[in-house]
């Protein structure tokens, strides 16, 4: 085997690594019970025309939930349900704002009518923090390829902010870090080798929330 491919083996399967940090606040020492009738609905949090955080990382958290059994509210069904007040100028950016909202019968009566207990507010993205080297392909007579190398790092960034409905209270706040750098490697073919940093952000939020509902 020659030795530029035994190389780029070695480099597939020591690179893309991710490093994530969580850190977690709780009003409770233990996590909280949800039962059977009890659903948690995800919201992403928005600004309008010019902020949203991730729809495929909120939908990520929601099916990992799903996945152990509780019943999660899609974030789409949510907005419709409680249309306009959940569009981004006025959904409520605090429990305050919340707490008026609720008391309007209409919201009450569709949070009631979907037993919406817990409302999980998702905050945050995913950049590309750097970029190096560079990749040129060409075509010839003799065929084509690619040479050169680049890397790029990239960084996801997000917050998972728990209230209960039940009386209008933040019972949890948890942030995750993920950072990692990709590669693209120009060997004839081009070679991604891509870091997961949204996707270990996703299940580390997951897991946090996982422990947070019983």
């Amino acid at each position: 085997m020659p030795l530029v491919i035994i190389c780029i083996l070695i480099f597939i399967l020591t690179a893309c690594n991710t490093t994530t940090t969580i850190d977690e606040y709780r009003s409770f020492d233990e996590g909280v019970t949800v039962s059977s009738e009890e659903t948690i609905a995800l919201l992403g949090r928005r600004d309008a025309g010019h902020y949203e955080t991730d729809d495929e990382f909120v939908a990520c958290v929601g099916d990992k939930l799903r996945s152990l059994s509780l019943n999660v509210l899609p974030e789409r069904r949510l907005i419709d349900a409680l249309y306009p007040w959940l569009e981004p100028r006025t959904a409520p950016k605090g429990l305050l704002r919340m707490r008026q909202l609720i008391q309007e019968p209409l919201i009450n009566k569709a949070i009631t009518e979907r037993g919406i207990r817990f409302l999980v507010w998702l905050d945050g993205s995913t950049e590309t923090l750097d970029r190096n080297g560079s990749i040129s392909c060409a075509a010839g007579p003799g065929g084509a390829g690619c040479f050169g190398f680049a890397t790029w790092d990239k960084a996801s960034v997000y917050e998972a902010i728990v209230w209960d409905l039940s009386d209008v209270s933040e019972v949890a706040r948890v942030r995750v870090d993920s950072e990692g750098t990709s590669y693209l490697i120009g060997a004839i073919a081009p070679i991604p080798l891509l870091t997961p940093v949204k996707s270990d952000a996703c299940k580390g939020l997951s897991s946090q929330l996982e422990a947070i509902f019983n």
